[in-house]
């Protein structure tokens, strides 16, 4: 696949790149396919790659002494894998659904990075961007109800529709990439709350579900009021 082509070229590290920085990117990417389940990344492990999730979900877990694990976060599509200037990851990084990965050899992506100001600024807008989901996230499992917790995660996952140009009224359909145990995991639930709340934003209308996976959000905004953001609080990220 070109640059060019790719879905999530807007909005990933290389949204800002000419053609001529595209054409190098291309010579150092290559493309990673990993199976629902599959593990990209263990923790501490040394990364000879760095890269963007093209498609597919990941998951972000770290182990505890007693070998319990947590979900920390996800990676969805234009998310970026892996720290310029860091050796290893600091969790470890499975595919919860089939996955597409685009990866850049670690050593002359660092070089580019370097030489291309531009590419570097957009990767710590990402950081920073990265830096405020966690923090909403904090809110999320510290303050909002189930029902609340539900529909702020559905709502995350229908923003990063590859589509770009969501906004408030519109509809959104996509593929959860998580199933039920692992929402409860996530979202510091029980599986029986998990699944009596998405049967009662079903019933509500607020959601549609097509068999166990497929969600159809018919008004985002609605979703969005779910959520317990407030009218001037834009979209959660």
């Amino acid at each position: 696949m070109k640059c060019g082509e790719c879905p999530i070229r807007h909005r990933a590290v290389c949204a800002r790149c000419e053609s001529d920085e595209l054409e190098r990117l291309e010579s150092i990417k290559y493309y990673r396919n990993f199976e629902a389940g599959q593990t990209i990344v263990w923790s501490n492990d040394k990364m000879d790659f760095v890269g963007s999730v093209v498609a597919g979900v990941a998951a972000l877990t770290q182990t505890m002494e007693d070998g319990r694990t947590q979900m920390v976060g996800l990676l969805l599509p234009s998310d970026f894998v892996g720290r310029p200037g860091r050796e290893g990851s600091a969790y470890d990084v499975t595919a919860t659904t089939d996955l597409v990965m685009c990866c850049f050899r670690k050593k002359p992506f660092e070089k580019m990075m370097a030489e291309t100001p531009h590419i570097a600024h957009r990767l710590l807008e990402m950081t920073l961007d990265e830096l405020d989901a966690a923090r909403e996230w904090m809110l999320v499992l510290g303050r909002k109800t189930a029902r609340e917790k539900i529909a702020s995660l559905l709502a995350i996952i229908a923003r990063r529709d590859p589509r770009p140009g969501l906004s408030p009224g519109v509809e959104a359909s996509f593929e959860l990439p998580l199933t039920r145990e692992a929402m409860a995991d996530y979202l510091g639930l029980t599986l029986e709350t998990v699944s009596r709340q998405m049967s009662a934003l079903k019933r509500d209308g607020v959601i549609i579900l097509e068999g166990k996976r497929h969600v159809s959000v018919p008004d985002i905004s609605r979703l969005m009021d779910e959520a317990g953001d407030d009218s001037d609080g834009g979209y959660l990220v």
